[in-house]
């Protein structure tokens, strides 16, 4: 049956990312502490801003031991249904990059409700932008941007993957080598008519064009999808048709299920170089060289 046929309480069920695990604090810990040590690494640079809002900030994590100048880079973009987290707690993978040679930028955006779904989209984009313009006073390599989010934030690296932007933006369409996707959601409809839209105020026209399952670039990146085991059947029905439109179009794509992770903590695979999730990313920047 569509969430179309639904009644209220059901849709918020299929929607409620909070309620697939009986307490997301010790998740949120884990964010924060990991991200905690990254920051006591040499050479971190906090609060780089990316615009003139006080929101539009950046944290920089350099590569390899000492720095190494060049190198690719992961932008991540935090999740929290567009309404919680930022970037202090978007560093958690940052160390076990850094061990493998890979930059880390965790980004600000302003939140729910008091930005819009449009503003958040603008924002990361401009996040990503200057970081292919700036990025290479930092160490980083414009040429190798490679793009990362959960939940929320999957959604809003895949509305980054989206065509139409750059122009503005003056930067090359192709500036994403290649993204990850966990636990995302692709088409914002559904939550117009459930308990996200107290916060998200979606009208008709703000849903459909910030939902990327309609945004499939001409020319895409490699992408890894995933979602969890205990993910709401939306959650996975949303990641497999993201997924599959992506492949139909004719872009690369990994797709699967991560069986024994929730929806907070299946992100938290990056933090461990041994885990499944670490070696595709780490995969997808090399194969980008």
């Amino acid at each position: 049956m569509s969430w179309r046929d639904w009644d209220r309480a059901t849709l918020d069920r299929a929607y409620s990312a909070r309620d697939t695990v009986a307490d997301i604090a010790p998740f949120l810990q884990r964010y924060a502490a990991l991200s905690a040590e990254a920051r006591r690494m040499p050479g971190v640079r906090e609060a780089v801003p990316y615009g003139d809002h006080p929101t539009e900030l950046l944290d920089i994590f350099p590569a390899g031991p000492t720095g190494k100048p060049g190198a690719p880079v992961f932008i991540y973009i935090h999740g929290g249904y567009w309404r919680m987290l930022g970037r202090q707690d978007s560093a958690f993978m940052a160390s076990a990059l850094r061990q493998a040679g890979i930059a880390t930028v965790a980004v600000d955006y302003e939140l729910a409700p008091t930005a819009s779904m449009d503003r958040m989209v603008d924002q990361v984009r401009r996040a990503v932008a200057w970081v292919y313009r700036h990025g290479e006073a930092f160490g980083l390599d414009p040429s190798r941007i490679h793009l990362g989010g959960s939940s929320a934030g999957a959604h809003l690296a895949a509305m980054s993957l989206a065509d139409g932007w750059h122009a503005a933006a003056g930067v090359p369409s192709g500036l994403v080598r290649g993204a990850l996707a966990a636990s995302g959601l692709y088409e914002l409809e559904p939550l117009r008519h459930g308990a996200a839209n107290e916060w998200l105020r979606l009208d008709e026209a703000m849903a459909l064009r910030n939902s990327p399952r309609h945004m499939i670039p001409r020319h895409g990146c490699p992408l890894i999808v995933v979602y969890a085991g205990s993910d709401t059947a939306e959650f996975k029905r949303q990641s497999r048709e993201y997924a599959a439109r992506w492949v139909a179009a004719g872009h690369p794509s990994q797709f699967r299920e991560m069986p024994q992770h929730n929806h907070f903590d299946n992100i938290l695979e990056l933090a461990d170089p041994s885990s499944r999730l670490f070696r595709e990313l780490l995969a997808q920047v090399e194969h980008a060289r």
